[in-house]
């Protein structure tokens, strides 16, 4: 993956390998809060299968939930995050970094509730047991340095550590050892590796 910048509004700027889906699951943070967190999830529709639009369509409302048995219980749920990072590596982004995804759903970090207000949602097309492609690290860390280079972010936490019981990802299968060796900086504002 190339250097990404994102622009003045919060969307990268177009290149080959990133792809812009606006969806209409968003609103707008809390007055002069900029997001010092980044949230990594997986997510893959129906579970474990990937590469199709499911997830796209999820994060657009558009979702055809008769497409396969599991789904349904997704009716009705209206959810996104800033970016999908796609198994080859492609970069999907849904929502503004300047804006609030619903990603995170019942969150905490630091004593601070409601992550969505101030944190950006990575989906990285995956499961909670199944190595991630060295494609998506490689986005990742591309897409890390970007957000870095924009705004004030100084942590990283999976799902799983901002809503403990409720989520599990991105669940052991994430190299958090290899994500702290690619983006350095980070590496002293990661959760502990179990």
């Amino acid at each position: 993956m190339t250097t990404l910048t994102l622009d003045r509004h919060g969307w990268l700027k177009p290149k080959p390998g990133v792809q812009r889906m606006p969806s209409p699951n968003y609103d707008a943070r809390p007055a002069g809060v900029e997001p010092c967190l980044l949230v990594l999830h997986n997510i893959s529709l129906p579970p474990g299968v990937f590469g199709g639009n499911e997830i796209i369509d999820l994060f657009l409302n558009r979702l055809d939930y008769s497409s396969h048995p599991w789904l349904e219980c997704l009716r009705g749920l209206t959810v996104s995050a800033h970016f999908l990072i796609r198994r080859d590596g492609t970069i999907v982004q849904f929502v503004s970094t300047d804006q609030r995804a619903w990603h995170a759903g019942v969150s905490q970090f630091e004593g601070r509730e409601r992550c969505n207000d101030f944190s950006i949602g990575i989906e990285l097309e995956g499961t909670d047991v199944l190595d991630y492609a060295d494609e998506q690290y490689a986005s990742l860390k591309s897409l890390t340095q970007a957000l870095r280079n924009q705004y004030p972010l100084r942590a990283v936490r999976g799902h799983e550590h901002i809503a403990p019981g409720r989520k599990t990802d991105p669940g052991p299968a994430f190299d958090w050892g290899r994500y702290g060796r690619e983006n350095g900086w980070f590496r002293r504002q990661m959760p502990p590796v179990a």
